[in-house]
């Protein structure tokens, strides 16, 4: 059974993926009406046992109007002519999708802005502050 990683010690295996072939839509002849070359793949998030929690709930998000009600996520792959090159096309789809969510974000450090940095923004204010005071009328006494 192939599994496909997707960080650390976290992957998806192909019993995971579910596959249906459905007629693709749009523009192709005589053959759209004929040939079942779209692929629906299914991936039941809620279910995976191999994945993080963090995994789960970050590609939940990512996943958006693609994830169904019951956690699974639902992935429609119609741009190729041919059946192989759509199931790669979805499964590499979803493959991204996990990725993007087991990467967690950065964390920022708080820094504190240095002294000349203060004392510029300081004489910027005074100099802008003498600029409007120049502007009004002067005083006729």
């Amino acid at each position: 059974m192939e599994q496909f990683p997707i960080s650390g010690s976290n992957y998806i295996t192909e019993a995971d993926l579910t596959e249906q072939f459905v007629r693709a839509s749009g523009p192709g002849g005589q053959n759209v009406n004929k040939v079942s070359t779209a692929v629906l793949l299914r991936f039941d998030l809620k279910n995976c046992e191999t994945l993080s929690a963090y995994i789960k709930t970050k590609a939940a998000e990512l996943a958006g109007s693609r994830l169904t009600k019951s956690g699974e996520i639902i992935i429609q792959a119609e741009r190729f002519r041919t059946q192989d090159l759509n199931r790669e096309d979805a499964r590499n789809r979803l493959l991204r999708l996990l990725k993007q969510a087991s990467e967690r974000p950065k964390l920022r450090k708080p820094t504190r802005p240095t002294l000349a940095s203060k004392r510029r923004r300081l004489e910027k204010k005074t100099q802008r502050g003498s600029t409007k005071q120049n502007r009004k009328r002067p005083n006729l006494d």
